[in-house]
């Protein structure tokens, strides 16, 4: 069995065979896939931030399976993100997945790593899979979705709250420069969410933001974006986003982050930011049939905020970790 490296310069045929061992093997998942161009950003391209690396097996021909590595380089360089680890369905069952488990992990501590993170459904082959090689549990996290064919959206108008001294600002795509660094700002403030107890604080610089921005419509997708603002003196005070593939492609929205900065909270902009965000959005994508969030289970302020505007429970996923 030879694992080879991806180069993403030279290996266009790897990259999407490892894209459709991917499919194939979460073919069950009732929430959306990444995208092929989405996927070779998220699994085979270095960002300022990150070094990124992928492996495949290649078996007749075909890739049977192989793994994307995230490896940060700004903050939190004690550890890597496992996305994805993948076996086709019938390929399993040969030991494929372990070796490919082990590789990923010389690789990290070849890079001087003492903790992997890497997440799976609750239930099911990867779950086993993990907890089978001495992973424990780092975070428990909902997905929830919204049917907007058949959401209230008189109810969802009923419930804006109002916030005085707040005003909204909005945008469809990437932030224009004068906004990326108020848009850093407010991204510093999602150190606050749930997450591992070994992870430091991420720092989004104004150059990390500019990029992360410039990398969204090359890579097919486009964003609708509300930020609220304190009237006094244009301080920003709290952000949500909500993704969604350029060519609309499979009827899906990703809410992103929605966060509020702590001295501005108890104005109910969550709430605000949540659903302004989402009427503009009905307003402009028609067609858009579902949209998907992910929530910690211990983030009850957001898990409340999502249930009064109709989300649903679909499934649960875990945050697993592994110290080397």
């Amino acid at each position: 069995m030879r694992i080879q490296a991806i180069d993403p310069g030279r290996h266009e045929d790897l990259i999407a065979g490892l894209h459709d061992a991917y499919v194939a093997a979460n073919s069950h998942d009732p929430g959306p896939l990444l995208s092929l161009p989405v996927f070779r950003r998220d699994v085979c391209t270095d960002l300022p931030g990150q070094l990124t690396e992928a492996w495949a097996v290649v078996e007749d021909g075909k890739v049977a399976g192989g793994y994307g590595l995230a490896l940060p380089r700004l903050d939190n360089t004690h550890m890597g993100w496992l996305f994805p680890l993948v076996v086709r369905p019938e390929r399993r069952s040969r030991g494929l997945g372990t070796a490919l488990f082990e590789h990923a992990l010389d690789r990290l501590r070849g890079h001087g790593r003492r903790l992997l993170l890497t997440e799976t459904p609750g239930t099911g082959v990867g779950a086993r899979f993990a907890r089978a090689r001495g992973m424990t549990v780092s975070l428990a996290e909902a997905r929830r979705t919204l049917d907007l064919r058949t959401a209230d959206w008189g109810a969802l108008e009923r419930m804006l709250p109002q916030a005085d001294g707040y005003s909204l600002e909005r945008w469809i795509g990437p932030a224009g420069p004068e906004l990326v660094p108020d848009l850093a700002l407010l991204m510093n403030g999602m150190n606050d969410a749930p997450r591992d107890a070994d992870l430091e604080n991420a720092v989004f610089s104004v150059e990390r933001l500019r990029d992360r921005e410039e990398r969204i419509t090359p890579n097919g997708v486009t964003c609708y974006t509300t930020i609220a603002r304190r009237d006094s003196d244009g301080a920003p005070a709290g952000y949500t986003r909500v993704y969604l593939e350029a060519d609309r492609s499979d009827g899906w929205g990703n809410q992103a982050d929605t966060m509020v900065l702590r001295e501005h909270r108890g104005h109910r902009l969550g709430l605000l930011l949540k659903l302004s965000n989402l009427l503009w959005l009905r307003e402009h994508e028609p067609h858009l049939e579902r949209i998907i969030t992910w929530n910690a289970t211990s983030n009850a302020h957001m898990l409340a905020i999502n249930e009064a505007m109709g989300f649903e429970f679909l499934d649960e996923w875990i945050e697993w970790r592994l110290a080397l």
